[in-house]
């Protein structure tokens, strides 16, 4: 028995990177699990992540391991396509169990993106991807899980939404990510009555094809040398945080932020 069998998994960005990491992670585990991204074959923008793909998709992925999923191409920053995303899942399988509201990222040069020089489009871009493309989907979700008295609802943030880069770069993308946690402590309060817990996951630098855009490797096998756990942190190293906060092991956890960089960020 898987620890998530019979439950309903929804995965936004999981086409590539961390979001087909915690989808096969969660499908692995028993959950029905819908695959959704902007593009299904996202993958094939980056030829590293194209090569580590096993299937034609992370759908097709699944199915070839023995579960089940459904793949669904939606844009997040669309609150009306997210409705009718869910409302297809919650067609398909009758309700929804989990949610990982992973679609997001950044966009342009830590040069070029310093807190007081932000292009106000790229602005706009970044937070309409991370922030309201999570708040979109919390939204769409929550009736459904108010419904059903139970749901687990895990949003991703990041390192950078803890604390500023020391020249004050990729301001637009910490600001969206320090949004998304905050939030996610607002759920937890909004959301508890009904049996719903709401958590976080911010990762460290993780050397996606996504992020060696933005950071070079020599920059991320440095920082992995600064950390109190030193080590580059990779995707498999955050699934099991997904794991737990959608598992009824984390039934008492809520409003929790959950930072996996190997000891860096050190709160007061």
């Amino acid at each position: 028995m898987g620890k998530l069998d019979g439950k309903v998994a929804i995965v936004t960005g999981a086409a590539r990177g961390l979001g087909r990491a915690y989808a096969k992670r969660l499908a692995g585990l028993g959950a029905k699990v819908a695959v959704t991204d902007i593009n299904l074959h996202s993958f094939e923008e980056f030829e590293a992540e194209a090569q580590d793909m096993t299937a034609d998709s992370t759908v097709a992925e699944i199915a070839a391991m023995g579960g089940t999923a459904l793949g669904v191409e939606v844009d997040v920053t669309d609150h009306s396509a997210v409705a009718g995303m869910v409302a297809r899942v919650v067609e398909r399988w009758g309700r929804v169990d989990v949610l990982v509201a992973n679609a997001g990222g950044g966009r342009g040069r830590p040069m070029d993106t310093k807190a007081s020089n932000l292009d106000p489009a790229l602005l706009r871009l970044v937070v309409d991807m991370n922030l309201f493309g999570t708040i979109y989907t919390v939204n769409a979700v929550a009736p459904v899980m108010k419904e059903q008295r139970s749901g687990k609802i895990i949003t991703v943030s990041s390192i950078a939404g803890t604390g500023p880069s020391v020249d004050g770069g990729y301001a637009h993308y910490g600001a969206a990510k320090a949004a998304i946690a905050h939030y996610t402590r607002y759920l937890a309060q909004d959301l508890g009555p009904f049996g719903i817990t709401a958590n976080c996951i911010a990762p460290g630098v993780i050397p996606t094809d996504a992020t060696l855009k933005v950071v070079p490797r020599e920059t991320v096998e440095y920082l992995a040398t600064q950390q109190p756990v030193p080590g580059v942190i990779e995707t498999d190293d955050l699934t099991g945080a997904a794991v737990y906060f959608a598992s009824d092991e984390a039934r008492f956890v809520t409003g929790q932020v959950l930072v996996i960089d190997g000891g860096k960020y050190m709160p007061a």
